[in-house]
């Protein structure tokens, strides 16, 4: 499988990573890749951009070298009820939108907590995306969760950092995965790049995709006008 958008990405604006838009547009056109999202953190991050950052994404060109960019965020989930860190007004102008557990915003809970945090989480319609929740910190009810991603159409992501850098993800994967074959809920395969020469360079995460013989119909991001679609489906006023 050939990754056609990476769609969790990071720039200096989240000062823990250290390539510009361009850059990263720039390797993501080397590599033949046809889009990426730009989703920086969330306010509430120690380092995030400040929320002008997202409210003035639209000075941001539709495609730069090639490559069609979705101006996105990487929000944090707050708490149990799901609450995330950027507004509603916000969310309304944004083209992507991923959700994520940070140990520096949300502190771990029972098992039982996360799963109702992402159980809450799934009710919010801007949601795309359930940001690399496979780490033994946020660990969940596994089944629960997927059935409800299912129920909600919100995209699970497999995330090539967290099972790099976050305990227990390469596992929590396998086992997600598995569940993700089962009930057939779609997913996404990204790489979280905080360096321009890893967009869209995702090897573990698709070795764990292999070994699953996981169905290539359900990894939604090896086809850009999959994702397209699925974002013109929620928010049909673009032109992407």
């Amino acid at each position: 499988m050939i990754l056609q958008a990476d769609l969790h990405t990071h720039t200096i604006a989240s000062t823990h990573a250290y390539s510009t838009i361009s850059e990263n547009c720039l390797w993501a056109s080397k590599y033949g890749i046809k889009a990426v999202a730009m989703t920086d953190h969330g306010m509430s991050m120690p380092d995030s951009p400040h929320i002008w950052h997202f409210a003035n994404l639209e000075m941001v060109p539709r495609q730069i070298s090639g490559v069609t960019v979705l101006k996105g965020i990487e929000a944090n989930i707050m708490n149990t009820d799901g609450k995330l860190d950027a507004e509603d007004w916000l969310l309304d102008q944004l083209e992507w939108v991923v959700a994520s557990m940070h140990g520096e915003v949300m502190k771990t809970g029972s098992i039982d907590d996360i799963t109702k945090a992402y159980i809450n989480l799934c009710k919010n319609p801007h949601v795309d995306v359930i940001g690399h929740c496979t780490g033994d910190m946020f660990k969940f009810d596994y089944e629960k969760g997927v059935k409800a991603f299912k129920e909600y159409n919100k995209l699970i992501e497999i995330n090539e950092s967290s099972i790099l850098h976050k305990k227990g993800s390469r596992q929590n994967c396998y086992e997600i995965l598995k569940l993700c074959k089962k009930y057939e809920v779609p997913v996404v395969v990204d790489s979280d790049s905080h360096f321009c020469e890893n967009i869209g360079q995702v090897p573990n995460a698709m070795q764990i995709i292999d070994d699953l013989d996981f169905p290539e119909k359900l990894v939604m991001n090896t086809d850009w006008e999959k994702i397209r679609e699925y974002i013109l489906a929620k928010r049909s006023n673009l032109d992407i």
